[in-house]
């Protein structure tokens, strides 16, 4: 296996006992890799979140591997899955999950004090951050006094403060408008690329397929089809379908 990647074999995940249990995965195999921009696609309720968690560590799997970065998740215990993900994950969310009170580079800097950073330091990385996302002017603003597209640049400015090898994003643009939301993903897009990131990207919103480098879709579990490169993906999703 790729230790810069992520690679998923035969996970199983079920919710409930009995004749109330929900089979959400079903053997699904998965397969991201550093540099490029994945997205993992298909209709709501398909299991989509779910892998995305099992990847994340915030949710066990029932049977399978999970392997991110060269370490199995699965034969981790809590403390060290917790550790692994402080340091190597970002997370961007549909809902900005911002702190209200708190000034944007405040939030921003808040994974680097949740690690043991002086707040100074915190504070100089996070404008650094929100000048590269291209909201150097909005350092002092709190998340009520900007747009939902700029909140959620501020989302990924906090995701990326840490500079961890792997930003997962669940629904990036789906409250956002075309707009914003193309903006949102030439960010990822560039965060995966020029910094040798992996992005995966969760999403249903088929407004923003022409981003992506690699594609699995999914459907009742499993993912059924894979897209590799870029021009397969815009020959089974062109712009406007």
């Amino acid at each position: 296996m790729n230790s810069r990647g992520i690679h998923v074999q035969s996970v199983d995940k079920s919710f409930g006992r009995g004749q109330a249990r929900t089979v959400v995965l079903k053997k699904t195999d998965f397969v991201a890799e550093t540099g490029l921009l994945t997205m993992l696609v298909g209709p709501s309720g398909c299991g989509k979140t779910t892998l995305l968690s099992i990847i994340a560590g915030t949710l066990h799997a029932d049977g399978g591997a999970i392997e991110v970065l060269g370490q199995r998740l699965d034969k981790m215990g809590a403390n060290a899955v917790a550790k692994f993900r402080s340091r190597n994950l970002g997370f961007i969310f549909q809902q900005f999950n911002l702190i209200p009170t708190l000034t944007a580079a405040e939030n921003v800097s808040v994974p680097l004090v949740i690690q043991g950073f002086g707040y100074r330091y915190a504070e100089r990385k996070a404008r650094e951050v929100l000048e590269w996302v291209g909201l150097e002017d909005h350092v002092n603003f709190l998340p009520a006094k900007m747009s939902g597209g700029q909140q959620q640049r501020v989302a990924i400015a906090r995701a990326l403060v840490h500079e961890p090898p792997i930003i997962l994003c669940d629904e990036p643009t789906s409250s956002l408008d075309s707009e914003n939301g193309q903006h949102v993903m030439t960010l990822l897009r560039k965060a995966a690329t020029q910094k040798d990131r992996l992005v995966l990207v969760v999403t249903h919103d088929n407004r923003t397929y022409g981003f992506a480098d690699h594609m699995s879709e999914m459907e009742d579990g499993k993912i059924f089809r894979t897209l590799t490169t870029h021009e397969e993906i815009l020959r089974h999703h062109p712009p406007g379908s």
